[in-house]
């Protein structure tokens, strides 16, 4: 993902465009896009910040769900995503992809692989990790 402009520069472009030029020339007189330009200047009369807005920060639906679907995946740890999606439709009126359960698991340390209380072989590895395919 690429970064934010700089302040610095932010200040130049809206001094700039203060000064009476347009958005376009200040675009092509410092490097950026007209859009960004035009976006920075609506932002900077409605705020009076030369500030990059927030990213990122979206917690998605099932973030208000996640102690239960925790709880759900550490009472019965060998089900389904489409199981637990199921049981999420049932008592939470919630519906959701296995995927994206998958993933909000995955962000609360808890892995997919479904009998990971099993002891490893005694005899030999299960699969080499340096072997390569065939």
């Amino acid at each position: 993902m690429a970064k934010s402009y700089s302040l610095d520069l932010r200040e130049k472009v809206i001094a700039f465009v203060e000064r009476g030029h347009s958005r376009r020339k200040a675009a092509e007189v410092f490097g950026v896009s007209p859009s960004f330009v035009v976006k920075l200047m609506g932002r900077f009369r409605r705020t009076g910040s030369a500030d990059a807005s927030p990213r990122g920060g979206s917690t998605g639906k099932l973030a208000a769900h996640r102690d239960f679907l925790v709880a759900a995946v550490e009472a019965k740890p060998d089900q389904t995503m489409p199981d637990l999606a199921a049981l999420l439709l049932a008592e939470r009126g919630v519906t959701a992809a296995p995927a994206s359960l998958s993933r909000l698991l995955i962000r609360c340390g808890l892995t997919r692989k479904k009998r990971r209380w099993l002891l490893q072989s005694r005899t030999a590895p299960t699969s080499l990790a340096s072997a390569g395919p065939g």
